[in-house]
């Protein structure tokens, strides 16, 4: 499984914390001390935490199941959105709009809207309505791709979240804890590692530290779904044989 290597996490920075007057006292555990007038994370246990939550994550693929991901800070967002569009998972990295959990029925209503203007524009309707019309619906169009296009094929409520800085994401914490869906993520020394089921003790401010985490988690969620392939295919192959040994004794 992919692990988390202490060495690499030092170089990409991810044990510089905020500064000792923003911390929150939760936090104290994962704290190795202080320099500067800023907390330095102890990575010892974010090696410890990364490898908890890459397990666990992988598990969820396994599965089959999806693990929403969410990281709207401008230093964090393009990144995530990236390496998530690769392993084919659902991902918020613009804005969360409020009740995208909770409220779910709804959003699944945006999306049907989406995928309605999306067929619109490819099987010609566009051109056959007025010029008003269509510049109305592109626009639509776009807003709804922008906000809800990277969760298009979440047809259900996602078994997991993984968030990038719980603080500022604390309505998807929030909507998460409600609904009893686990939550992951990467707490810098200013956020309350109790709000979430999986917390990674890490520097969420730097691209370099997230970028170094999720190529952790991305690559254990990457061995879940390969091994998920595998057993079907191994399985399929094992149906056949049984059909074929059958077959024969007939």
């Amino acid at each position: 499984m992919a692990s988390a290597n202490y060495k690499e996490l030092l170089e990409a920075g991810c044990h510089f914390g905020h500064l000792t007057r923003k911390w929150n006292p939760n936090m104290a555990p994962y704290i190795f001390m202080e320099k500067n007038g800023i907390h330095i994370i102890d990575l010892n246990k974010t090696v410890v935490k990364l490898n908890e939550s890459s397990a666990a994550l992988k598990q969820i693929a396994k599965s089959g199941k999806k693990i929403l991901f969410v990281a709207t800070k401008k230093q964090a967002k393009e990144l995530v959105a990236t390496r998530v569009a690769d392993i084919n998972m659902p991902y918020v990295c613009e804005r969360w709009s409020g009740g995208m959990l909770t409220n779910f029925a709804t959003v699944r209503k945006a999306v049907r809207k989406l995928n309605g203007l999306e067929k619109m524009e490819k099987d010609g309707t566009f051109e056959k309505i007025s010029k008003r019309e269509r510049l109305f619906n592109s626009r639509q169009r776009d807003k709804l791709d922008k906000n809800i296009g990277s969760i298009a094929d979440l047809t259900r409520l996602p078994a997991a979240l993984f968030i990038v800085d719980i603080h500022k994401e604390h309505i998807a914490v929030k909507e998460a804890q409600k609904l009893g869906i686990p939550t992951f993520g990467i707490v810098d020394t200013n956020s309350d590692p109790n709000q979430i089921d999986f917390a990674i003790p890490a520097n969420d401010d730097s691209s370099a530290s997230v970028a170094k985490i999720m190529d952790v988690i991305c690559a254990s969620v990457v061995e879940g779904l390969e091994e998920r392939k595998a057993s079907k295919e191994a399985a399929k192959k094992q149906e056949e044989k049984a059909e074929e040994v059958k077959t024969t004794k007939a």
